[in-house]
């Protein structure tokens, strides 16, 4: 599937998949590099991805891993009133604790994953507000236990095979390969007013320039360049390139629950990050004990893709399939129309 990937948007040409694989392993490589690797001229690589960022298909951006800061993850499951669950989602896309929020089961439940500071930020949204919430009939909470995949450490797979290993090899590595590791570190780092200056800035434009990112933090750009080294060797951030999947001719996605026989629950996290169609795969709390997000085509292949591959994981106990009906935000990014909203614009339309 992937070694052949073809767009049925008629604005998203083979090149510019081309740039947005390259991008996908080095985000942060000049527009001469990526030429360089794919055969292009730098004045084309420069127009398309100006113009793949304008149209919402793709978006650079600095992801920070809560994690490596000490801060628990949850994904949250809510149950709404019919009429109420398009406010509710927007409202919660608003959050910048809540960085993934999803509408499904015919337009009644939200899915969201939250990464708050502090335990008093997550007790607030999980404790206080959603509950006195009226809308909200049911709520349910599961704390991300282990990340098989996601970030930036292994990137959505279905676009690999659209360079040749020789186009892959020249544009290089951009940070330290994946290697499978608990949520939440046991020795968080601490951020200084100049990091979290610097990571602003970063989750703004993941591409911005050393001289733009000293500017931001206040510091000299070779300073800013070896505490970002420092930052990405340390996991604290990775460079993510957020693709509006639907723009690739991804139309049917889904929230995937698996309740796993426990002794097999490293192994099938495992083989779902293996897997093309998964974008995000973790163990969690509570009686499913793995989550998995899947770009399909299309409903049909989302049901071979479930019934195929993974109703024939070793271990496999039971599975709920939830189609999504509408993404509002991902990774940190409002969508619109499927397609990624910059914050800047996001803010205007408030």
């Amino acid at each position: 599937m992937a070694g052949s990937l073809m767009t049925e948007s008629a604005s998203v040409q083979p090149d510019d998949v081309r740039i947005i694989r390259a991008l996908q392993i080095a985000p942060r490589a000049s527009f001469a590099a990526i030429a360089a690797a794919l055969g292009l001229t730098e004045g084309a690589v420069n127009r398309r991805y100006r113009r793949l960022r304008a149209d919402g298909v793709i978006r650079v951006t600095g992801m920070v891993n809560p994690g490596a800061l000490g801060q628990s993850r949850w994904l949250v499951r809510l149950r709404c009133r019919p009429g109420s669950v398009t406010a509710i989602a927007d409202a919660l896309a608003k959050r910048d604790d809540v960085n993934w929020v999803a509408l499904s089961a015919a337009g009644c439940e939200i899915t969201c994953a939250t990464q708050s500071r502090t335990r008093e930020q997550r007790e607030d949204l999980l404790g206080q507000r959603l509950p006195r919430t009226a809308a909200v009939i049911d709520i349910n909470a599961f704390a991300m236990l282990r990340q098989f995949l996601g970030g930036r450490g292994r990137y959505w797979s279905a676009l690999q095979g659209t360079l040749s290993p020789e186009e892959e090899a020249a544009l290089g590595s951009a940070g330290p390969p994946f290697t499978e590791s608990p949520v939440v570190t046991r020795e968080p780092l601490q951020l200084t007013s100049e990091d979290e200056k610097l990571l602003d800035a970063l989750t703004a434009d993941g591409r911005a320039s050393l001289v733009d990112l000293a500017a931001a933090a206040g510091l000299t750009p070779g300073r800013v360049s070896r505490r970002l080294d420092a930052l990405l060797r340390n996991r604290v951030v990775h460079i993510d390139v957020e693709i509006a999947a639907a723009a690739l001719g991804y139309h049917a996605r889904a929230n995937i629950w698996l309740r796993v026989h426990p002794s097999a629950v490293k192994s099938a996290g495992r083989t779902l990050a293996q897997e093309p169609e998964v974008a995000f795969a973790a163990a969690v709390s509570g009686p499913w004990n793995l989550h998995a997000v899947a770009h399909c085509r299309d409903l049909d292949e989302l049901f071979e893709f479930a019934s195929e591959r993974i109703g024939s994981l070793a271990g496999l106990q039971s599975m709920e399939v939830s189609p999504v009906l509408r993404l509002v935000k991902q990774a940190g990014t409002r969508l619109s129309d499927d397609r990624l909203v910059e914050p800047s614009r996001a803010r205007a339309r408030r």
